[in-house]
């Protein structure tokens, strides 16, 4: 399926926004991205997340930092085989070699937080229709004329049996759309009202509310409107490139012609 054709998602969109070249070389030119291992401590920490809640929070701590060990470890070892030299790496200051061993760490002591926060908090985790858990809840929905795709990490249910969208995050980057894309999916894919949402941030192991933003009054229009201005940009060709301190953080800069951070 070619790009113009394929359903569109939060992440693309964004890309999109930010700088349409690097949606063009990632996603058109399908450049191979440089690896970090902060999406790597990212995804391995949804995995053990994910594992904890699906046994009903009777998986041990120390079971979840293993099965999150094991993930990082084998993406790890899959990265530098397609990329042996560390210096090609993405870091966000230290040299790669020491940014993978600090991520290790870092991503073994989130799930150990992660597991004693849910373990006391006890979020009540919503179900679909089908019985389906609202766990990494795959979605496929059309949003503003556009299909729109994602994977929706938690649903907590509400005690007046609305739901609210949860987003788990290792890093600092938080996104409202994220959040807003995910309320009207559920609203429309389930036909259940979601008037919040938050962020479990693993950097403080506690929750962030969604700030300036009341979900209750967020409409498809609204949301609709960017994934359609993004979707007639990609089919019309249209990718200008938009260089600045982003590009020290591009997966794809190696390969830019306009990136101020070659490497």
């Amino acid at each position: 399926m070619s790009i113009e054709d394929q359903p569109r998602s939060v992440s693309q969109t964004e890309q999109y926004e930010k700088c349409a070249y690097r949606f063009y070389l990632q996603r058109v030119e399908r450049v191979v991205p440089r690896p970090a291992a902060w999406s790597t401590q990212g995804t391995a920490f949804h995995s053990a997340a994910e594992a904890f809640e699906k046994s009903d929070r009777t998986a041990t701590a120390d079971e979840m930092v293993d099965l999150y060990s094991d993930f990082f470890s084998r993406k790890i070892n899959g990265d530098l085989q397609k990329e042996p030299d560390l210096k090609r790496w993405l870091t966000a200051g230290p040299p790669a070699g020491e940014d993978i061993e600090a991520r290790y760490r870092l991503g073994r002591q989130q799930v150990r937080e992660y597991v004693a926060w849910s373990t006391e908090t006890q979020p009540k985790i919503w179900k679909t229709p089908e019985g389906k858990p609202g766990l990494e809840l795959y979605f496929k929905v059309e949003i503003g004329g556009v299909q729109v795709r994602g994977y929706i990490d938690q649903l907590p249910e509400e005690p007046d049996s609305s739901v609210r969208v949860r987003d788990l995050k290792t890093g600092s980057t938080k996104s409202k759309f994220q959040i807003k894309t995910y309320k009207v999916a559920v609203e429309k894919v389930y036909g259940v009202q979601v008037n919040r949402g938050d962020w479990y941030l693993g950097k403080t192991g506690k929750l962030s509310p969604v700030k300036g933003v009341d979900l209750s009054e967020v409409t498809e229009e609204e949301v609709g409107a960017r994934y359609a201005a993004m979707d007639a940009g990609v089919k019309a060709g249209n990718f200008p490139a938009n260089p600045g301190f982003d590009c020290r953080f591009c997966d794809v800069s190696h390969a830019c012609s306009f990136s101020r951070s070659k490497s």
